[in-house]
């Protein structure tokens, strides 16, 4: 019988949380094209997509080949990165100006979101790492694309439907905060992270929205130029929190969920730099831009790290 390559192996021990690498380049990609770094953009666009397609063949063979698995994982939250990393990479395309390919990601991401956040709800417990907010960060990210679309072609009924995401991506956040495990803040593996990210993808959608049809004028425009300053602030104190807690109780060792640790950092960069140009203050650009090279530093380092824990051991001689 032949072994199985290493490639292959890897490659059939994917976890969902491998949607975190997907979704950290993608709103680096999205970042770096806000502040002019249009190759380093393109090059994170590349990853993030050769990522996702990766990503994709293997929810598909798993989805015809291992129902077994595949159900078992579709309902831990970790499955939700499907969702967000699909809204994220949609995200970037549209700001390419690729509408299409970027409108059929937002069709398959609302297809598969509503049955992967069901099978997630009835399988939460008490004292959940911080991938239960993927519940928020995957419905933020469907806000943030269908605004994004409906701004480019004028569609207000996308831009409500968007508003509904972001009402709904709030209460989700509320009831994923209940069931974290704050202790998961001094001894997560990196996915405590996403505790902030949430509340930044957050304050992006919000920035869309005011930006989009539904949020031109009325209640609407009001509550969403209260809500995405207020969902900022919020992220940046998780933010602040979460780094003295990273110094105080270091954890060097590489771990898969480390990318939602990139995929935050990137994230409160990125809501930082768009809020800046719609409803905030003008000293979020450049708060925007250090947290952006901030985040670019810590993909770098994760990617070292994952290249080091992939170099085989060598064997002790004597």
């Amino acid at each position: 019988m032949r072994s199985r390559s290493p490639l292959r192996g890897w490659w059939a021990a994917l976890p969902p949380a491998a949607g975190g690498a997907v979704m950290a380049a993608g709103i680096l990609s999205v970042g770096l094209e806000l502040t002019g770094h249009g190759l380093l953009s393109l090059a994170a666009l590349a990853a993030s997509a050769a990522l996702w397609l990766l990503l994709a063949a293997d929810f598909t063979v798993r989805l015809a080949g291992d129902r077994g698995r595949f159900r078992a994982e579709a309902d831990t939250p970790a499955a939700l990165g499907a969702v967000a990393a699909t809204t994220v990479l949609g995200t970037r395309i549209s700001q390419l100006g690729r509408q299409d390919a970027a409108a059929a990601l937002l069709v398959l991401a609302a297809l598969i979101w509503p049955w992967l956040l069901l099978a997630v709800l009835r399988h939460w417990r008490r004292r959940m790492p911080g991938v239960v907010f993927l519940v928020c960060v995957a419905t933020q990210g469907l806000a943030v694309l269908g605004a994004a679309l409906s701004t480019v072609h004028h569609l207000a009924w996308l831009a409500r439907a968007a508003l509904v995401c972001f009402c709904l991506g709030v209460l989700l956040y509320a009831l994923a905060l209940r069931r974290f495990d704050f202790r998961e803040v001094c001894g997560g593996a990196g996915d405590h992270w996403v505790a902030g990210g949430a509340l930044a993808i957050t304050a992006l959608a919000g920035a869309k929205l005011t930006a989009s049809p539904a949020g031109a004028a009325g209640p609407a425009h009001a509550v969403l130029r209260a809500a995405t300053p207020a969902a900022l602030a919020l992220s940046l104190a998780w933010y602040a929190v979460l780094l003295a807690a990273e110094v105080r109780s270091p954890r060097p060792r590489y771990d898969i969920r480390r990318w939602s640790t990139v995929f935050p950092l990137g994230m409160t960069a990125t809501a930082c730099l768009t809020a800046a140009s719609v409803t905030g203050p003008a000293w979020l650009r450049p708060l925007g831009e250090v947290l952006l090279w901030i985040a670019v530093a810590a993909w770098a380092l994760t990617f070292a790290a994952f290249l080091l824990s992939r170099r085989p051991c060598r064997p002790r001689s004597g």
